[in-house]
């Protein structure tokens, strides 16, 4: 008789031990899931922001849908600001890369280019940004511009070698132009009549998709380097 209580109680015991293991996996489990999700702060100005677009035809929202789609893990969070210049970016990154980011995309300049700001100014500001991020091993992708010809060729080249520069320097991923996969579409007439707003400057709906589905692979890639940078 004690024998058997014995034994019922070390079947029960034995039950109870696999059912706290099989719970504990699936917490586990479940853990690891939520580690695997990348937040990415898309640090910009009014292309990332979205200006002149209802909220879901904006960037980041575009690239969310993308990235889900691709069933990527990935939260993307809109960290641009209208009218910023490489100046507001490095004066709020610090306080954008919250413990919760684990990555970062820069999309900044294009203001600088338009109020004529010195290339050794924005160079040295985007420089700080990307030091900040350094700091705090947030793998980054940098963004670059198309310069237009309105300061001259000396200007041109001194502003456009500011992100291949950097992008050596700290060792990030790269894009040249924000707006490159529009320009190369076609003539300038024809790509400002189908693929931006009335004001010439930022993308509409469409134009925002070709943008997101030329980017997307790079930010798949930048979600992949976070996600080896935690488990280092």
């Amino acid at each position: 008789m004690y024998r058997y209580r014995y034994g019922g109680a070390g079947r029960v015991n034995t039950f109870l031990t696999a059912h706290i293991v099989s719970v504990f996996l699936i917490l586990a489990s479940t853990d690891a899931q939520a580690q695997d999700t990348v937040t990415i702060a898309a640090l910009g100005d009014s292309l990332t922001q979205g200006y002149g677009l209802v909220q879901e035809d904006g960037f980041t929202v575009q690239l969310q849908g993308w990235l889900d789609a691709a069933n990527q893990d990935v939260i993307i969070m809109n960290a641009g600001v209208s009218g910023d210049t490489t100046a507001g970016g490095l004066a709020r990154v610090d306080w954008t890369l919250t413990p919760d980011v684990d990555a970062m995309i820069v999309a900044l300049g294009g203001n600088d280019v338009l109020r004529g700001t010195d290339p050794a100014v924005a160079r040295a500001n985007l420089d700080g940004i990307l030091s900040v991020a350094a700091d705090k091993d947030i793998p980054v992708l940098l963004v670059g511009i198309d310069v237009p010809d309105n300061f001259g060729p000396d200007y041109k080249a001194d502003f456009a070698a500011i992100y291949p520069d950097l992008a050596a320097k700290y060792d990030t991923l790269y894009v040249e132009s924000f707006l490159r996969p529009l320009t190369d579409l076609g003539t300038t007439q024809e790509v400002l009549a189908t693929y931006f707003q009335g004001d010439g400057i930022h993308p509409n709906a469409v134009g925002v998709g070709i943008i997101v589905d030329s980017i997307g692979p790079k930010v798949v890639e930048l979600a992949q380097e976070a996600r080896d940078q935690t488990a280092k």
